[in-house]
């Protein structure tokens, strides 16, 4: 939701849905495209079924397929996925500085989008290569949070069992967060007891224990950063819902973005779900509780 609005503003440019399968090539690729004779976009709610409707138009995440190219192991369950200020990769660098221009030239914007998944373990890094970059970070009630995750690890996962191709699309897009492929974070131990939780069909008790490694690594390095936490902004998805006028224009504020009327926008378009709620035991809640509480703690939900 966050995305679709920014992507709403004037001076913001994204990858769309018609950026893939060619994310590295975008000016020949959209030449392409432009010139390929495509009938009119009508749209459609995405696999997600989450109420957000998309077409080949809509901004999506796809600058992963960039990070796996140049960082091949980057999705190993085995090995560390953070990347720090450390880190030194002059050939990505340079390719993924290029890549951005091409899509500012080519959408006519002044400032890159991103929606990134991953990218929550690589901000130390960004920061270094952006110094003046913004970064929002979305964060849900832990229940709440494993609830959409498993109901959209279910989906992807039946998806996938009649359809390999929706699996290979997955892969290739860089999208290991649900489905039969999933693979958990790895940003500290916890990476390989999530993986024998999940093993061991302990569906819920697994998502809580990587809810908690995830978002514990963020808040440890905004904690140990405060350049990098004045640089980042978390937003709840309950106070979006509950007021998505004055939260939109606050993350516009944090981005050092003119307004215009996109908190309206959000106002309009921004209201908590109604159509599911979590279905989860007395034992299960009191398992999500007991593993995700001191994170949860620290972004201020009790």
């Amino acid at each position: 939701m966050l995305l679709e609005l920014l992507a709403l503003h004037p001076d913001t440019v994204a990858h769309r849905y018609r950026d893939f399968p060619l994310v590295l090539t975008p000016w020949a690729w959209n030449w392409f495209v432009d010139r390929a004779g495509r009938g009119e976009a009508v749209a459609r709610e995405r696999a997600h079924r989450d109420r957000i409707t998309v077409t080949s138009e809509s901004p999506e995440a796809f600058e992963e397929v960039i990070w796996m190219a140049f960082f091949p192991d980057i999705h190993d369950p085995g090995r560390d996925a953070a990347l720090g200020h450390d880190t030194s990769h002059p050939a990505f660098e340079a390719f993924y500085r290029d890549h951005i221009r091409k899509l500012l030239a080519l959408r006519g914007g002044s400032r890159y989008l991103a929606k990134g998944n991953y990218n929550v373990t690589r901000l130390p890094y960004l920061h270094k290569l952006f110094p003046d970059a913004r970064f929002v970070v979305p964060i849900r009630d832990p229940q709440w949070h494993i609830a959409s995750l498993m109901k959209q690890h279910r989906l992807f996962a039946a998806a996938e069992r009649e359809d390999e191709r929706v699996l290979r699309h997955m892969r290739r897009s860089g999208h290991f967060e649900f489905g039969l492929g999933r693979r958990p974070i790895n940003v500290g131990d916890g990476a390989a007891e999530v993986t024998r939780l999940w093993a061991e069909g302990e569906e819920v008790e697994g998502w809580a224990a990587h809810w908690a490694l995830v978002y514990g690594h963020l808040a440890d390095r905004l904690a140990a950063d405060p350049d990098l936490a004045a640089a980042t902004l978390v937003v709840r998805y309950e106070d979006f819902c509950s007021a998505p006028a004055e939260v939109m224009a606050r993350v516009l504020d944090h981005c050092a973005l003119p307004p215009g009327s996109l908190p309206e926008a959000a106002a309009a378009r921004i209201s908590a779900p109604d159509y599911y709620q979590p279905a989860f035991t007395e034992e299960e809640r009191a398992t999500i509780a007991r593993r995700t509480a001191a994170v949860a703690g620290r972004f201020g939900y009790g």
